[in-house]
């Protein structure tokens, strides 16, 4: 009978969300004649789409309702599993109120950090709100990815938003059920919610849930401090060059292209984290490209711009600084995505001024982006080419709001709670304070970016992208690389960074590091080591298989590149001055454009 009942409603739902015209005659003979092909019905469709789910979200999790529906058999064998698993944690309760031992359900993960207070298991009510969010929680997201015959995609979008509704109903995001925060305001007698006000009050001028203190921090002196100038400016970016401090510099020099999602200084975060002033130190002379935060005048600034007036004109001078005809490129994301594009385009060329290069956390093939995949499909780009288009950039904050909904638990709701609930003051900590530095894109670069790259996967294409009048083909490459990637890296997944290795002609050669996306780069070696990363040539192997032959070493991949480095880097000689003739120094390091909000 229930199989029955469920089969009944499936057909009822089914032609419900899938908006059937009404079969009533006269209905049938007015549509015919003011709609006779259905466009008016189906524009109007869109355009209600457009304004209330631009970004498709309702439109996806509607998919896997629709597709539970359809299968109602398997529906009702879901539906009895959590039906037992709540009887269970039913009788837990009872257990836990009777002063009985009992194990839980629904076990905490070590990695959950919301339930590890002693008090989510000891106190009985406490455990029960507990045990049925995280069994809704788990029953939710398992049955979204165990829909059947829906695609991957959409199961991984319909999880996303999903997990960001779960995420928001999180008993330890309201004060009397988090009993951290109860206490807190007994311990401090109630001063706690009064510097959480504090918080809530400063945040809401700042439209954001802070996480760092941004008085902590000032950039030119406790951040981006390594010593250097500004040799050459344009309306694109500030060459920087740094002093030596070695008595002898290789002889080729390197210049690091960041990416212009963020500002530089990730690379040169103080003293010692700095991977700048750690290769200056290594005797190394290091030129750096700090990007100028786009305004709207800047709408119309393409991929070629940051190719041809960004790291060429960067490559040009640097040459001439150096007296060299080659020099070593470094990227890093979405630098050394367009540094790869620059490298394909000169791949023909004879003067070619590129000796050897490197790659950090850089994609080429974007079939597998990561977790920013959720934001890649044509309802989500139009909507941000909507925005673009009224602005003539993306905002720097619309942008790091995205990519704290990507880990949204940990990058949020934490902070939610801490400042919120806890009144904590604000960490001082210098990843954060440039994570919330954000920078805007230009709409033009960031439209073919999104497009090319990342919706149509163009780049890893035998001429599937043009730049520069030239088709590309990054397979035409012969030039030695050195790529990194990380092993938590949810934007840049290693195994995709990998494939660039087996694209080109030149020798390849890989390194994993331990950590993610940023502090995965930001690794300096420090005693003891508390990192350690595989490094290997790659001869063509598949990523698994060559990690599996490659060993594990304990410490920075940082000795590891500098290593690499001193045999493309050519002799020592005598240290560079800084600048020259026809490039003088501007001002000091960071510069100007750094400072730019």
């Amino acid at each position: 009978m229930n199989g029955i009942l469920l089969n009944e409603l499936s057909k009822t739902w089914t032609k419900l969300f899938k908006l059937t015209l009404s079969e009533e005659e006269n209905d049938l003979k007015i549509s015919n004649l003011f709609d006779p092909f259905g466009l008016l019905e189906k524009q109007l469709a869109h355009d209600l789409v457009s304004i209330f789910d631009p970004l498709g979200i309702t439109r996806s999790c509607f998919d896997v309702q629709r597709a539970w529906l359809d299968h109602p058999q398997k529906l009702y064998t879901r539906l009895g599993r959590l039906s037992c698993d709540m009887w269970a944690i039913q009788l837990q309760s009872w257990q836990r109120f009777s002063g009985l031992p009992t194990k839980d359900v629904i076990s905490i993960t070590e990695s959950d950090s919301r339930f590890q207070d002693p008090a989510w298991t000891e106190n009985p009510c406490l455990d029960v709100i507990k045990e049925y969010y995280l069994l809704y929680s788990n029953w939710l997201e398992n049955a979204i990815f165990e829909t059947p015959e829906l695609s991957d995609k959409t199961k991984r979008k319909a999880a996303f938003w999903a997990k960001q509704g779960l995420n928001v109903i999180a008993p330890t995001n309201y004060f009397w059920t988090n009993p951290i925060a109860v206490n807190r305001f007994v311990e401090t007698g109630g001063r706690s919610l009064l510097n959480a006000l504090k918080n809530i009050l400063i945040d809401a001028q700042q439209q954001t849930i802070r996480m760092v203190d941004e008085t902590a921090f000032i950039v030119g002196k406790d951040l981006a401090n390594t010593v250097g100038s500004v040799v050459y400016r344009n309306e694109l970016f500030e060459l920087i060059q740094y002093t030596p401090t070695t008595e002898q510099v290789h002889k080729i020099p390197l210049l690091i292209v960041p990416p212009w999602i963020n500002k530089y200084y990730i690379l040169d975060l103080g003293e010692r984290k700095s991977m700048v002033k750690h290769l200056v130190n290594q005797g190394y002379s290091v030129f750096l490209i700090s990007w100028k935060n786009p305004t709207a005048e800047m709408r119309y600034t393409s991929v070629d711009d940051y190719m041809f007036k960004g790291i060429l004109t960067a490559i040009q001078v640097t040459k001439s600084i150096a007296q060299v005809p080659q020099i070593h490129a470094v990227g890093y994301c979405i630098g050394g995505i367009i540094l790869t594009a620059l490298i394909a385009w000169l791949a023909n060329e004879e003067d070619n001024p590129i000796a050897s290069w490197s790659l950090f956390a850089t994609l080429i093939d974007f079939a597998n982006p990561g977790d920013i995949e959720v934001f890649i499909d044509e309802d989500t780009v139009n909507y941000i080419e909507t925005l673009m288009s009224n602005k003539g950039y993306l905002d720097g904050k619309q942008l790091a709001d995205s990519f704290r909904m990507l880990r949204s638990d940990t990058l949020i709701w934490h902070y939610f709670v801490h400042n919120y609930l806890y009144g904590d003051e604000l960490p001082e900590f210098d990843v954060l304070f440039w994570n919330m530095d954000s920078t805007r894109l230009p709409e033009a670069m960031h439209s073919f970016y999104l497009r090319q790259f990342y919706l149509q996967n163009k780049f890893v294409e035998r001429d599937g992208i043009k730049l520069g009048g030239k088709w590309l083909d990054v397979r035409k490459i012969q030039t030695p690389l050195y790529a990194v990637g990380t092993e938590q890296d949810h934007i840049a997944p290693w195994q995709e960074t990998f494939k660039i290795c087996n694209l080109i002609k030149a020798p390849a050669h890989y390194t994993l590091a331990s950590s993610g996306h940023i502090l995965g780069i930001i690794s300096p070696p420090v005693t003891p080591a508390k990192r350690h990363y595989w490094a290997n040539i790659t001869q063509g192997q598949p990523a698994t298989l060559w990690q599996q032959n490659t060993e594990k070493v304990v410490g920075s991949w940082w000795e590891n590149w500098t290593a690499w480095l001193d045999q493309h880097c050519g002799e020592l000689q005598a240290p560079l001055t800084v600048g020259n003739g026809e490039y003088p120094p501007l001002m000091a390091a960071p510069g100007s454009y750094v400072m730019e909000k």
